[in-house]
Formats: C-alpha cells, structure tokens, sequence
C-alpha cells in the first residue's frame, strides 16, 4: 500500500517548481504543464495552487505510463475566463457595439492551477459573478400616505451604454417604446455561442431584473414583488402587444410553485387572521401591494381592472386588541405571498379532515420482493409523523390480489378483523362503518394491523391483481369525505376493471409507433380519475413491478387528480438501498403537509387570458384547476395571451389557492407578481428568463409526444430554438448577413441551447431503442409535474470534481452544507486518477477513474485499492476522515427535503474499468457529449448555426 501523502486534496504534488509538503505515491505521474483554459482533452492536465499542510492530496496529474511519453499538444478549446466583478452575464462575452466599432477585450482572470471547471472560465468563489441580488419590483421609498400619490423621485441613472444602445436600436424599428418613467431597463449583451462556453453555476443565478417604475407598490418592502421561487415569469418585460409577442417568438408563461417547502416552519408566510379580505368587486382580485388608494383612503382601485372597491370598514381595526390598526402594518399591503385565514362564506362544508387510504397489493410478486413487509413497517414507523394537530386524521387499509381484503379498525380493541369480498364485479362496501377511522382513536388497532400484516400473506400464493375494482371500492369509501387513494403494487392489474395487458415490444421502441405505447391503454383509468376529482379524492401511485407495469396507463390517476407517480423498476426489499429509498420517500410522503379540496385561479391586468395549463390537476373551467390533494413537491405552468393592448406601464398576476389546511383550516394563498410593459423588442429579450422558458418547453415537449410523438416533439424543440436565434439575428444584431456571422445569443439565454439540447437527450425524449416503455413514461410524468427548482437538474445534471473540490466543500457554511462547483457536462473533464459526483435529483453517478490512488480508495471506500470497490447501488461508508465526511455531506445535502422534494436518490458506483452497461448510463448524463447518436454540444451549436444562416 502506497505511503499516505501529506499535501492538500486536489492539488498537483509538485506546482510550477516548487517542493512537495510530503512524499510522493510511489509510481505517482510527473509533473506537466497546466493547458490553456478551455475545454481539456483526454491527457490534459492541470496544476493546482501550492499545498497547505493540514490535508491529504490526490494527484491531479496523469498517470506517465511510459518512461518516454512526450506531454500531449494543447488542443483547441474555448477561451475567455470570467471577469471579476462584472456583471451577471457579461463576463465571458463580446459586449454590443455600433457597427464597425471595435469589440470591447475582455481582461482575462488568472488561469487557476488544477481545476478543471476553472479551465472552464467559472471563477474560483462561485458568487463571485452573482454579486447584485435581483430587485423584484423598484419601490422608491415613499412618505405615508394612500397610494403613490407624491411626485415620483428623479430618474435614476441610466447604467453604461443605455443611451448608446438605444440609438443603435433606433435604427432596427423599435422606436415608439413606452415611457420608463424613471424605469432602468434591462439591455441585452450579444454572446457568441460558437466560442463562449456555457458556465453551469448561471442555472442557479437570480432571474433578470424586474425594473418596475417608482411607487409602483404601495410600501417600499421588499417583499412587494413575488419571490421567482414561488411565481416566475418567462418574460420580466411584457410586450405591449400581441405583434411585438408574436414577432419575439419567445413564450409569454408562468411557472408556479404555490409551496416550496413540505413543511410551513421551514418556509412561513405572513398569515392574516382576521378574515378581513378586500377583494375586487369585478375581477375579484384580492388586495395587494400594488393597488391603489383614492379618496383619503375610503376606497381603492384595482390594477387589474381599474375598478374602484369600498375598504372594507374593519380593514383598520385590531380585533384582538380593540384598538386602531396601522393600515401600512398589514401584511397583505407589504407581501407578494400571504395566507389569508378564510371565513366562512368561503366554505361549501367544514375544511375535510386528512385521509389516507392505502390499497396494498400482497400478491406473491409483492410478498416475494418484501413490499408487504416494508410498506406495513414503513407505515408503522411513520404513523406519529403523519400531520394530525386536530385529532381528525382518518386511515384505512385495503389488501389486493384476486380478491379485496378489507381491515375493521373498532376504538378500543386492539385486534383487526379482516373481510374477503370476492366478487369483483360489482364490490361493495361489507360495512359502512370502521373502515375508514380516526387515526387518534383507533392506534393501538392500527399498530396490531402493521405489525400483523405481513405475517398474513406471506404465504399467499395468488398472482392476481384486482387493483381496478379496489380503486372503485375506495372511491366508494373515501368518497363522502375526500382524501388520498395511495396504490402500492408490485404487479400488472390484471383482473376486473382496468385489467391491463403486457403490450411492451422492443421492436416499436425508437420508431414512430413507440408513441403508442406510451399512452393508456384502458379508458377506465381516465374516466375514473375524473369521478375522483369530482369527490375530492386523489390517487397516487407506488410501482415496483419487476417487468412491464404500464406506467403509462397507471399514472394517468394522479395527472388528473393532483397526486403523484413514485417508479421503482426491478425493486427489492433484499437490497437495503432500494428498501432505504422506498422508505425515506414514504415517509416524507405521508408526513407532507399537504392540501385538501384545493382549487386555484391566475387573474392578469386586463387584456391578459390564461390561454393553456400544464401539470397534475383537472381543470374544471377555462381558469380554474381543481386539486383534490395538492402536492407541495410540484409545479405548475400556465400560458398567457395577449388579446388587447396595454394601456398601462405595468402588468400583474395573481395567484389564488383555496384550500383546506390539515390543521382544519380553509385558507387561501395568495401570490402576487408584476411586471413592467415595454415596446422594445431588445428588453424583451434582455428580460427574458432562461430557467422559466426551459421549464416550459419541457411540459410543452411532454403534450407534443403524447399526442404527436418523440420524433415530432424533438423537432419542435429544435425548430423553436431556431426561430428564437434568427430572430435576435435579423433584430437586435448590427452584422446580420452572411454565414460568417457568429452564433449570437442575449447573455441572459446563453445557456438555453444548451437546456433544449439536454432535455432533447433526456430519457424522456431521447432516440433510442434502448429504454423501455415505463421508465421512459415515468420521465415524462416528472418532466411534467416537477417545478423549476427540480426540473432544471433533472435536466441538466450537476457535474462535480471531488478530488479536487476547494477545501470549504463538504463543509457547514452559512446557508448549510458548501457545495463543490459545478462543471461542464463533458466527459473530457475526466482524469483516469480523478472521482467525480453526477446528480440530477433521481439518481446519483460516484465515478471512480481508472487510476485512482490507493490513498483516495482507502479514504472513501475503506479498501486498499481500486480493484476491492464494487459497482452498482451502494452506501457510502462514513469514514473517520474528513474526505469521506465532507463527501457524505454533499451526497446528504443533495438528498435532503428541507427544498421540497420528496425524493433520495439512488447513489451508484461506477468505476471508469468497471460495467459497461452502468457506465454508459453515466455518461448519457453529459448532455454536451455526443451520445447514443445524439450530437454533441458543439455539433448542436454547428446545426443551429446552419439552419439560422441558411
């Protein structure tokens, strides 16, 4: 075994010369000299800054396998590194100048020495080009008073250019725009795609600006505006006009994420107790801080509609102090997002109390892969975690295979009965009362039934799955309350209704009949969603089959119902990672503060309709989307169209949620978002959202293949990007003819191709004939339900360098757990001797390269060497080292749900000598690779370029 080494990880042995801290591994590769920045090539190598002494190193350099072997030539790559402090966007790029002017040089930061997303151009302090926070709507501060009614302050300074430019676009058409008013506008800086690298850390940098006039709001909070985490807009400057729309190309949409956390403690909302609520008398908007006060305060005018409302007459009292209230303390006046407690007008019958019904399929399939005894367990050890404040939470238990078994809970006794319907044509209900009972009141029983349940099938032997007829008799069940139907199977339904047939066949996958396949195959799972909604019952789905399970079909329940597909493919309780991840995703599932009987509207300024929807709901009118449960680990895009001019400078949405609380309460929430309106075609552009766009498109892609197919969806995803690149080209270039004209793009899209590339890859949509139907259709059902914040990394993935991370990784910093930097997703960042980490939220990629040092293997895995280290699921060890410590505190931050996501991703081993198969899966996660036929990121640029010029 190699000696240990005393230098710091990541870091070369030896840099530019000087000594090594400690000795060197025996056998361990000279030094080279460090390439230029830019992409690496297999063999390049980089250096590092000098050792401290107080950590271990891993050798940053190829292995020298010939005492011969010449350092291989540089090769050419990108070039440009960020520069300090300049501002979001701008770094990496050529800024916009008049035709014939000389283009701005950009100064070029050091080259850093052994990291290979520094070679990249992403700066060494990962917030070092994210300096300015965003300004969600641009209050100046006002005196007190009702409404902006005082003269608004002096124009702010324009930034660098502004001027310039706008006589460059003067040029182009775009003249006439509306008065700013004081507004600071978003300009756009061209970058050249061919020649810029795309730097993933901008993924998660603020959206752009929201430059709203002077006293737009009522307050000068900060919080006036709506945070993008909840509401975010594809566009933060609105065209004034249907044409100017039309004519950008971009999307007009929203994304919403109404709750952003399971749990209320870990993200509160000001919460307004009075059940005063001030609402528009036309459009019904509720009160916000952008409406306006008039006649002394008495009355108020809505920015939706321009109506003019009464306040109402206790909207200034204190009830609980009995005393006058500062109108300008209200919440609803100072917050974008707000809960308003709801009075009892709002109500049709008292807020529903929270009910799960588990239907659980003991089949032999389930009992064999230990589904019954970890789902009961599960369960069990859950009980006390389910959300039950108000002693009104309800359970019930429902057995499946050929027959139904039903479970009698009485108060007070602490043995089950269980009764045996087998008649599956027309099932009933063997009683009325007791199946479905108070959680408080009936725990002993219930904790006789989990403990039991296991022991009582674990012999069955029948492999029938009458799941059909159990959804039907827990409708009939759950009905009159409402509630949760979670469906646990292990097997194909394959008696009664909703009897599926194994219809997978590899020879359709990858052609145009793949399509099919994809799609229900049974009528009864679509109809019978809508009996649900309409009783306020939602349906969520556990699949564990081994082989084909018709995801497709199953998970058409939750789309409509507001709940949620959970795909476990070839599971077994007999692997603890399978049973951990089965467990911890349970758990957070049932322990979610979810909500119930939950209905939700979008109102806009007028001349604004809501034109189409996507997610997991059923809409019951044009505008209103209908949750029997709500989940608070999805998201949601809505549409918007321009059908009249806009009159005014700004624009607002508002979102409305009425819900049942599980705490017996009905609330609504409210978020409100606003928006300037603009003329200029150049900051619609420069105000354009990246992330919000993406987001979109990848709930657009998902409709356009279950109606049309792969094929077609792919294409649109192409043709759209396309027409949004010729026509920055044609309008807001200076140099617009010829083929040499670079690929140019605004700043804030740069990385779009790169997203539409990614998600044309993703296993959702990707050519090839080597994914099968349900993992394929699971994809699709969380490309079409997870919110921005998830989808974005289920997309593109975050590519991190272990061995080489800077020394805070690993470690509690101010907001948690420092994460690595991210890096490019190009295989060419790999060192044989190197150890990276690949996520997209489902499933975790811990490469280990072919020539990792013993030291490295001994401190992450706890063996002598690389050849001991098995692939496949596996559990990190936790090591008495700090390597191995800061290595499981990455993979912990990533699995952690305090950000809403109820899902633990799998981590897999997989070393670069290692399984083809699970390496290959690996690396389909690089989306600027060239794989499984699909073109590489430059390639990609190559075609757009061809199509743009042509």
């Amino acid at each position: 075994m190699s000696q240990p080494y005393s230098g710091p990880y990541g870091v070369p042995q030896q840099a530019q010369g000087q000594q090594p801290n400690g000795p060197q591994y025996p056998g361990a590769p000279q030094q080279v000299a460090s390439p230029p920045v830019g992409y690496p090539v297999d063999g390049a190598t980089s250096a590092a800054a000098p050792a401290s002494k107080s950590r271990r190193a891993y050798p940053t350099q190829q292995y020298d396998f010939t005492a011969s072997a010449a350092p291989a030539e540089a090769p050419q790559m990108y070039t440009g590194a960020p520069v300090a402090g300049a501002p979001y966007g701008a770094q990496d790029q050529q800024f916009f100048t008049p035709a014939g002017a000389a283009p701005v040089q950009q100064a070029q930061a050091p080259v850093g020495y052994g990291q290979p997303a520094q070679a990249m151009g992403y700066p060494q302090d990962p917030n070092q080009q994210f300096q300015a926070a965003p300004i969600y709507g641009a209050n100046a501060p006002i005196t007190p008073g009702y409404g902006p009614t005082n003269p608004p302050p002096a124009q702010q300074p324009q930034s660098p250019g502004m001027a310039g430019m706008t006589q460059q676009f003067g040029h182009m058409g775009i003249q006439g725009a509306m008065p700013t008013a004081g507004r600071v506008t978003n300009n756009i800086f061209p970058v050249d795609l061919m020649t810029q690298p795309p730097i993933p850390a901008e993924l998660d940098a603020p959206p752009p600006t929201i430059n709203l006039p002077p006293n737009t709001a009522l307050t000068p909070s900060e919080h006036a505006n709506c945070p993008p985490e909840y509401m975010r807009s594809t566009l933060n400057a609105v065209p004034q006009t249907s044409s100017l729309l039309k004519k950008s190309k971009l999307p007009f949409a929203l994304t919403i994420r109404p709750y952003i956390t399971l749990h209320d403690e870990d993200a509160p909302v000001p919460v307004i107790p009075d059940t005063v609520i001030a609402r528009c008398r036309r459009c019904r908007t509720y009160i916000n801080p952008f409406a306006i006060f008039i006649e002394g305060g008495n009355r108020w005018r809505c920015q939706m509609c321009n109506l003019t409302n009464d306040v109402p007459q206790s909207f200034d009292w204190d009830p609980v102090e009995n005393k006058q209230l500062d109108r300008w303390q209200r919440a609803e006046l100072n917050y974008s997002v707000v809960d308003f407690i709801a009075p009892k007008d709002y109500m049709v019958r008292p807020p529903q109390p929270l009910v799960y019904l588990f239907l659980i399929d003991v089949s032999m399939p389930a009992v064999q892969s230990g589904l019954v005894a970890t789902t009961a367990r599960t369960i069990l050890e859950s009980l006390d975690r389910i959300p039950n404040v108000d002693k009104r939470t309800r359970i019930g238990f429902m057995a499946v295979d050929s027959a139904l078994h039903y479970f009698s809970i009485v108060p007070g006794q602490a043995e089950p009965n269980m009764l045996v319907i087998s008649d599956l044509d027309e099932p009933f209900l063997p009683q009325p009362d007791d199946l479905l009972v108070n959680l408080h009141e009936c725990r002993e029983g219930v904790d006789t039934l989990l403990s039991k349940m296991h022991d009582m099938f674990g012999g069955n032997t029948s492999t029938g799955n009458a799941m059909g007829p159990a959804l039907r008799a827990a409708h009939k069940l759950a009905s009159p309350i409402g509630g949760k139907i979670v469906c646990l199977m292990a097997s194909l339904p394959n008696l009664g209704v909703g009897a599926l047939k194994p219809r997978e066949d590899p020879k359709l996958l990858g052609t145009a009949k793949e399509t099919g396949l994809l799609q229900a195959q049974n009528s009864f799972y679509k109809s019978f969603a809508v009996e649900c909604s309409k009783s306020q019952v939602s349906v969520d789905m556990f699949l564990f089959a081994s082989g084909y399970q018709d995801v497709a079909s199953l998970s058409c329940l939750p789309r409509f119902t507001g709940g949620q597909t959970f795909y476990y493919p070839s599971w077994s309780a007999s692997r603890t990672e399978d049973a951990v991840k089965f467990a911890h995703e349970l758990s957070e599932f049932v322990s979610a503060e979810i909500q119930l009987e939950t209905v939700m509207r979008v109102r806009a300024t007028s001349g604004l309709r809501m034109s189409a929807f996507y997610g997991n709901f059923f809409a019951r009118s044009s505008d209103l989307l209908a949750f029997p449960a709500m989940p608070r680990d999805q998201g949601y895009c809505i549409e918007v169209a321009i059908d009249e001019n806009m009159t005014k400078s700004t624009v607002c949405f508002q979102t409305a949620v009425l819900h049942s609380t599980c705490k017996g309460e009905r609330r609504i929430r409210v978020l409100t978002l606003c928006l300037p309106v603009t003329q200029n075609l150049s900051e619609v552009y420069a105000s354009a959202d990246q992330v919000a766009i993406a987001t979109l498109y990848a709930n657009k892609a998902v409709e356009r293949t279950l109606d049309s197919g792969l094929n077609d969806a792919r294409e649109t995803l192409f043709k759209t990007l396309v027409e949004l690149l010729q026509v920055f080209k044609k309008e807001l270039t200076t140099s617009n003819i010829g083929a040499a004209t670079p690929l140019q793009f605004t700043h804030n899209l740069r990385l779009l191709p790169l997203l539409i590339l990614a998600l044309t890859k993703h296993t959702g949509l990707r050519k090839t004939t080597q994914i099968p139907t349900d993992m394929r259709s699971a994809a699709l059902a969380l490309l079409s339900s997870l919110p921005g914040a998830h989808l974005i990394p289920y997309i593109h993935p975050r590519f991190y360098s272990l061995h080489t991370m800077p020394e805070e990784a690993g470690l509690p910093g101010a907001e948690g757990i420092v994460m690595p930097p991210t890096m490019n997703l190009n295989s060419q960042f790999f060192e044989p001797h190197g150890l990276y980490l690949i996520g997209d939220g489902q499933q975790l990629f811990l490469w280990v390269g072919r020539a990792a040092v013993p030291q490295l293997i001994q401190d992450v895995f706890g063996l002598p060497d690389i050849t001991g280290v098995r692939v496949g699921k596996a559990t990190l060890p936790v090591l008495e080292n700090q390597f191995s410590q800061r290595i499981n505190a990455i993979i912990g931050k990533i699995r952690e749900s305090k950000d809403g996501s109820l899902y633990y991703p799998h981590l897999y081993i997989v070393r670069e000598d290692g399984e083809p198969a699970l390496k290959a899966w690996a690396l389909s996660m690089l989306a600027e690779d060239r794989t499984d036929g699909a073109a590489g990121y430059q390639q990609w640029l190559m075609q757009l370029k061809d199509k743009v010029n042509a």
